[in-house]
C-alpha cells in the first residue's frame, strides 16, 4: 500500500509540474551549464538522524565535484568530469568507513536551442563506472555477500533527454529528464548477473523557486527521481513493485547561508551504495547539501 502512495506521488507531481505550466520567455534564461549542474546532483552530508531499515550512521556523505569543459558559458555543447565518490560512516567501534562507492563520471550535454528560449530541449549522453576498491571474493564461506571486502565493480553508459521551463505563476524554474542506462555485461563480475540489473530507466522532476531577497538563488527547491529495473533479476515478475526505486527530496536554502542549505529525503527501493545492492531499504534522512542551481 505504502508503495502504491509512493507513485501516486509521484505522478502527480509529474502531471502538476510538467503538463500544467505557465511559461514566460521574457524571464532570465539558463545556461546549459546549469542545467548540467541540476541533473548532475548535489553534494551532501547526512545528520545521524536516519529513520528506517538501514544500519545506524553516523552520516552518509556524497561528495560530487563538477569539472566543466566548454568554450563559453553560453556554449550549447560541454562536457563535465565528475569524480563522485558515497562514503558512509558507521555507529560501530573504531567508526568505520565501509568500502565508499567510487563513481567517476564523463557526460557530454548538447542544449537544442538557442539561449533565449526558457522553453528547451536538452540532451546528454554519460560514461560512468561505479566500484568498492575491493578484490576479495563476492560470496563469503556461508553463501552470503561479502558486503566487507567483495569484489563489486561495473560501467555503463546512459543517454537523455532534459526538457525544461519556466512556471509563472509559482515564479520557478522545472526541469524533466528521462534516460536510459546501460551496464556492459562484459565488463560487469559474473557474480552480479542476475542480480544486479543492467538495464534501467531513470526518470527525474526539479523544481526550484526563487528567491525574492536573493534573485540569483533559489529557496526551496523539490526534487524527485525514480528508477525501473528491467532484466531478469532475482526471479521478479515483470511487474514487481521490487524494481522500482523512488526518493523525493526537499531542500531549503535559509537567508543566513550563503552555499549549503537543509534538506529532508525519503528513499524507498535497492540500496545504491555499491555491493550492498542485494538490500532493499526504506529511509527518512535530514542534512545539509550544496546549492546547485545559481540563476
Amino acid at each position: 500500500m505504502i508503495k502504491h502512495l509512493y507513485i501516486l506521488l509521484i505522478l502527480s507531481f509529474y502531471s502538476a509540474f510538467i503538463f500544467g505550466q505557465k511559461q514566460d520567455t521574457d524571464m532570465s534564461n539558463i545556461c546549459l551549464t546549469s542545467i548540467a549542474q541540476v541533473n548532475q546532483g548535489e553534494s551532501y552530508i547526512t545528520f545521524p538522524t536516519d529513520i528506517g531499515n538501514t544500519d545506524p550512521l553516523w552520516f552518509e556523505a556524497n561528495l560530487n565535484p563538477d569539472f566543466y569543459i566548454r568554450t563559453s558559458k553560453n556554449a550549447r555543447l560541454i562536457g563535465v568530469l565528475t569524480p563522485q565518490v558515497i562514503i558512509r560512516m558507521y555507529q560501530e567501534e573504531s567508526f568505520p568507513v565501509r568500502t565508499p562507492s567510487y563513481m567517476p563520471q564523463i557526460t557530454a550535454y548538447y542544449r537544442f536551442s538557442s539561449l533565449e528560449k526558457v522553453n528547451t530541449f536538452s540532451t546528454f549522453f554519460k560514461i560512468a563506472h561505479h566500484s568498492n576498491g575491493q578484490a576479495d571474493d563476492f560470496y563469503l564461506a556461508d553463501g552470503k555477500i561479502n558486503t566487507e571486502s567483495g569484489n563489486f565493480s561495473t560501467n555503463y553508459t546512459e543517454f537523455g533527454i532534459i526538457k525544461t521551463n519556466y512556471n509563472k505563476r509559482f515564479d520557478a524554474y522545472q526541469f524533466f529528464s528521462t534516460s536510459f542506462q546501460v551496464h556492459f555485461k562484459d565488463l560487469t563480475p559474473d557474480e552480479l548477473i542476475g542480480l544486479y540489473s543492467l538495464y534501467r530507466w531513470n526518470t527525474q522532476f526539479s523544481v526550484f523557486k526563487k528567491s525574492k531577497k536573493n534573485i540569483k538563488k533559489s529557496s526551496i527547491s523539490l526534487k524527485g527521481k525514480t528508477t525501473w529495473m528491467f532484466d531478469d533479476i532475482n526471479n521478479w515478475d515483470s511487474f514487481s513493485l521490487d524494481r522500482l526505486s523512488l526518493s523525493f527530496t526537499f531542500f531549503y536554502h535559509p537567508k543566513f547561508l550563503e552555499d549549503i542549505g537543509l534538506f529532508a529525503q525519503i528513499y524507498h527501493g535497492m540500496d545504491y551504495y555499491n555491493i550492498y545492492f542485494n538490500q532493499q531499504i526504506t529511509v527518512l534522512r535530514f542534512g545539509i547539501m550544496t546549492e546547485k542551481l545559481k540563476f
